[in-house]
């Protein structure tokens, strides 16, 4: 096999348009362009989203909502889910993902436990923020609530 022995795969291309080559070809005369009009000429049409000068729905629909770029959003964590662990182990981000008990969050600044269910064992959890209800109820089971 040789570079300028290589194709494209059978039906991978089509054959470029011929236009204006006679009226046998289907596209002679005004090449598929139909007669006079905007869309007919040298370099006519329009941008998209152009609705003939009527106001565009663009511009006729009001501008809604607010994206914060400094917003910080966690993956977050519930103590229900914490107490799947054996007494007296650590608790972090990794652990967590290794069990398949979070979803990583795209953009996430880290993890964040908060206070839903109940905690039976001691643990020694590491996150970057905590509910005061789940530190609370950590420290309360005999655990460490540690902020990374």
């Amino acid at each position: 096999m040789r570079i300028d022995t290589l194709t494209p795969a059978e039906g991978a291309t089509t054959a470029k348009k011929r236009l204006g080559r006679g009226i046998g070809s289907g596209l002679g005369k005004t090449s598929g362009k139909g007669h006079k009009g905007q869309w007919a000429r040298s370099g006519g049409g329009v941008r998209p989203g152009f609705e003939g000068g009527q106001m565009p729905l663009i511009r006729r629909v009001p501008k809604r909502g607010f994206n914060n770029h400094f917003k910080k959003s966690y993956s977050i964590v519930n103590l229900s889910v914490l107490d799947q662990f054996d007494a007296n182990s650590v608790v972090d981000i990794a652990a967590l993902n290794d069990k398949g008990l979070i979803k990583l969050v795209k953009g996430s600044v880290g993890l964040k436990v908060l206070g839903n269910g109940t905690i039976t064992k001691a643990l020694t959890v590491k996150a970057d923020a905590f509910s005061a209800q789940a530190k609370e109820a950590i420290e309360k089971a005999g655990g460490k609530a540690e902020q990374i």
